[in-house]
């Protein structure tokens, strides 16, 4: 999944660097959806390691 957020982030760059405005917002876009469901997981993970601890 980090793949595929890197890939959307040169996505944006790229794109905002060309001028092409909204497939740079929904390159973001979908960027921050897939970091919010990662640090989900992550927290997720984290709190059943300490949980089971």
């Amino acid at each position: 999944m980090l793949k595929w957020i890197l890939i959307l982030l040169i996505v944006a760059a790229v794109a905002g660097l060309l001028g092409l405005n909204t497939i740079s917002g929904a390159a973001m876009t979908g960027a921050k959806i897939l970091i919010g469901i990662v640090l989900v997981l992550f927290l997720l993970a984290v709190l059943g390691i300490i949980a089971i601890a």
